[in-house]
């Protein structure tokens, strides 16, 4: 008989438990009302984000600085942060109606205020998911904070090497460098950073913005001089969550005020009883399918729809998509700018203006089609929930007459590349057992007309793009859970479709479900994690030809 041995876990298994106890610390401080990320209170947060090593977050272990990390999460924050040291995380407490200037991080739809010098307060008004990334990234940025402390600190009396003196003359100027001047201050600073002059001299025009002058200099300045505080004075950075948050956090408040303001509208244009067609997309992708060849007929004689779409995805053509918006509010599409706080924009088509359908069709059956901008993790349960339940008109409820619903949006592939399809069959929600399997109405063989590579199987719901790394994503693309991807939304709206659909009776039971994705990036693919880059026009094909394979069987 062979003698017991005891088993070894796994990285994945250690990994997966890291995630785990986040979730469970985030909730924890949460209800506590306020921690210090870089003392007792957050030192289960950064242990496991340590022994997690998302591939996000690159040489997070290492000594050297990380600076595509870095890079990924400064975007996602508002400018100014490294300076402050106390972050105050609030609902929508009035701030917009004071002479506070409302911050937008580049690639995060949040309002964030700088109040004084050593406070930023950040809104909360998308949910759970959205504290979670925002308490990841502030704990990934601290520890890189005194990895440079340790790396400009001498000995425990606080003198400090001559490049982080030089590194400070360059930020006391507080005005545009010189060239000269500017590749001094990086020579200095690559060299307490462990990085070479060339890494630190391509990375540095990407942190540039016109609020702050010498932006990535500033950044690892700030960085470095509050961790030395923390060391030296013992005064540490604090986080905050204000009481009325976490009165009012999954409440559905925003949530709620969204949803009634589209059926108002809806309402108000006679719509509410018309078949309606629910999308989760981008707020481009549908209104140039439907009226850019139109619009654009004296720019684009003859061009292929693709030429179009791809020219009207660059930033710069400003006037040309003002123009197709122009065209699409005149036949048939209403805008609602979002003012509930739930920072998801609304789009409203009315077929009939636009439609010609191949039989007679009474005006009372063509379609209108709902686009809503994308949601935020958690937030998709919390608007879809709201958006399926009954109108109250005059005290007696009205069904929501909805057919279909379909979610577009990019993810994080396992087994393909940047800019390819995922079709799911099920979402499984990372951390439980939790599973949602559904019968989708977009096949893989209704992209075989199409050029570009298509998979299918399971998506997993992660808690966060940033808490992955390449252990557990191999396990489960590996494991009988089949996984072919990763995104934050997909089980969350499921979740809402089928209590609404199967167990509320809000909606029909038979109400048609579509997902799809392209591929925004490969976390297992070294060089094409999120931190590397978007995708830039590679992603404009895959948008549009799901879009195109989405309204083609909504209108048919």
């Amino acid at each position: 008989m062979s003698p017991l041995t005891a088993h070894k876990r796994t990285r994945a298994q250690e990994s997966s438990g890291a995630i785990e106890r986040m979730y469970i610390t985030m909730r924890h401080l949460f209800n506590r009302g306020f921690y210090k990320p870089m003392g007792i209170s957050g030192e289960t947060l950064r242990e496991s984000l340590l022994i997690l090593s998302p591939e996000i977050y690159g040489t997070i272990t290492e000594e050297k600085i990380e600076l595509e990390g870095l890079l990924y999460v400064i975007d996602r924050l508002p400018y100014g942060i490294e300076e402050c040291r106390f972050i105050n995380l609030t609902s929508d407490e009035g701030y917009k109606n004071s002479h506070f200037k409302p911050i937008i991080p580049a690639k995060r739809r949040r309002n964030c205020y700088r109040i004084d010098e050593e406070q930023m307060n950040i809104e909360i008004t998308r949910g759970r998911s959205e504290i979670y990334d925002i308490l990841t990234h502030l704990t990934f940025l601290y520890i890189e904070s005194h990895k440079i402390m340790k790396q400009v600190m001498i000995n425990e009396a606080g003198d400090l090497i001559r490049d982080w003196h030089k590194l400070e003359e360059a930020v006391k100027v507080n005005k545009e460098l010189s060239q000269k001047d500017k590749e001094i201050a990086l020579t200095h600073t690559a060299n307490f950073l462990g990085r070479t002059f060339e890494e630190v001299n391509a990375i540095y025009p990407l942190f540039e913005c016109p609020e702050i002058n010498n932006r990535f200099l500033n950044i690892i300045y700030y960085l470095g001089k509050r961790a030395m505080e923390e060391e030296m004075t013992g005064t540490k950075r604090l986080i905050t969550f204000s009481p009325v948050l976490r009165e009012r956090l999954g409440h559905h408040i925003h949530g709620e005020q969204w949803a009634l303001n589209i059926k108002r509208v809806l309402d108000d244009k006679g719509l509410l009883r018309r078949p309606l067609h629910v999308i989760s997309a981008n707020m481009h992708s549908v209104l140039n399918s439907l009226f850019a060849a139109k619009a654009l007929t004296s720019e684009f004689k003859d061009s292929d729809p693709m030429v179009i779409f791809e020219k009207l995805s660059d930033p710069k053509s400003l006037k040309l998509q003002q123009k197709v918006k122009k065209y699409g509010l005149a036949n048939g599409m209403t805008y609602i700018e979002d003012d509930s706080g739930a920072n998801i924009n609304v789009q409203i088509f009315d077929s009939k203006y636009f439609y010609v359908p191949a039989v007679d069709m009474p005006e009372e059956d063509m379609p209108v089609i709902i686009v809503m901008d994308y949601a935020f993790g958690e937030q998709a349960y919390e608007t879809m929930d709201e958006l399926l339940k009954p109108y109250i008109i005059n005290g007696k409820r009205e069904l929501m007459h909805v057919e279909s619903i379909s979610i577009m949006g990019k993810a994080g592939i396992l087994s393909g590349k940047k800019g390819d399809i995922m079709i799911p069959s099920a979402h499984v929600f990372e951390g439980t057992a939790d599973n949602y399997p559904f019968k989708n109405k977009l096949k893989k063989s209704h992209f075989d007309d199409v050029d570009i590579d298509v998979c299918s199987g399971t998506m997993i719901t992660v808690l966060g793009t940033s808490l992955q790394n390449r252990e557990i994503l191999k396990f489960f693309h590996n494991s009988t859970w089949n996984v072919i991807g990763l995104e934050m939304e997909g089980a969350h709206y499921q979740k809402a479709i089928q209590s609404a659909s199967k167990i509320r009776g809000s909606i029909s039971p038979k109400v048609a479900v579509r997902y799809a994705y392209y591929a925004s990036d490969n976390p297992l693919e070294s060089g094409s994690t999120l931190a590397s880059g978007g995708l830039g026009t590679a992603g404009v094909k895959p948008t549009y030809v799901i879009t195109e394979k989405m309204l083609k069987q909504i209108l048919a």
